[in-house]
């Protein structure tokens, strides 16, 4: 999921980001409520943690300018304010959550997975062919079976399925799932690729993630998208219970 933090403590907010990269979250830190505006028009979060004591820009009137956009993507609010007065306006402007400092990191997880459970966004669990993502639980399936994935090879294969019919090149793909410079000379890309299409059985040029020549890659439609035919005998690193395995002529 891709998550956004705005919060002017620049510590506690890459200890906040490290904690939820370890879930398998995106996340992009911003510093001030001007760029916390900017950066929430520009990747429309699943969820945003927001602090109320942000230069430039109070947490609050950000509050109010995102939820002018958006009534529905979960905001959780953090603040070191103790007044009543403070956290009921907060949730009256749209506030899905709120949490006061100091606080556990463990709980504040917890809180986030809970808000994305009820998120209103239909594309929690993307599902293409015989592949089955789900994008809170961090699992994937194929053909009924669990597909033991590593956070970046969940990570790119959730960018490709959210963009699925739209050729993603290796400079958006260094850029989304690992925050790379383009100008880096690297093949991580097509290593991730390969590891993917292996876990996949969809060897090259691949039915499900195809290779666009000199572009990068896409996954297809449903409708374009074949069953891969294939039983994967894997272990599940997050084990839980997926709907049945829907059958693709």
């Amino acid at each position: 999921m891709r998550l956004l933090i705005a919060e002017d403590d620049r510590a506690l907010a890459l200890f906040l980001s490290r904690g939820l990269e370890a879930d398998g979250h995106r996340v992009r830190l911003v510093h001030d409520g001007a760029a916390a505006e900017r950066a929430f028009l520009e990747d429309m979060p699943d969820l945003t943690i927001l602090d109320l004591n942000l230069p430039v820009k109070d947490g609050e009137q950000v509050l109010r300018a995102v939820r002018s956009v958006d009534d529905n993507l979960p905001i959780l609010i953090l603040t070191a304010r103790q007044e009543m007065e403070t956290r009921i306006r907060c949730l009256d402007h749209g506030a899905d959550d709120l949490m006061t400092k100091p606080f556990s990191l463990h709980e504040l997880r917890a809180r986030c997975r809970a808000l994305l459970r009820r998120s209103r966004d239909t594309r929690l669990r993307l599902k293409i062919g015989c592949i089955e993502l789900d994008r809170l639980d961090h699992s994937v399936c194929c053909d009924g079976q669990f597909v033991s994935l590593t956070n970046k090879e969940f990570s790119l294969l959730e960018y490709l399925m959210l963009n699925r019919g739209k050729c993603a090149s290796r400079v958006e793909l260094l850029d989304a799932v690992w925050n790379l410079d383009p100008a880096q000379t690297t093949n991580i890309v097509d290593v991730y690729i390969n590891y993917l299409r292996r876990k996949l059985h969809d060897p090259a040029p691949g039915r499900f993630i195809r290779t666009v020549r000199g572009q990068g890659y896409l996954v297809g439609s449903n409708s374009e998208t074949p069953g891969l035919g294939i039983a994967v005998q894997v272990q599940a690193s997050h084990p839980l219970v997926l709907s049945a395995p829907v059958v693709v002529q």
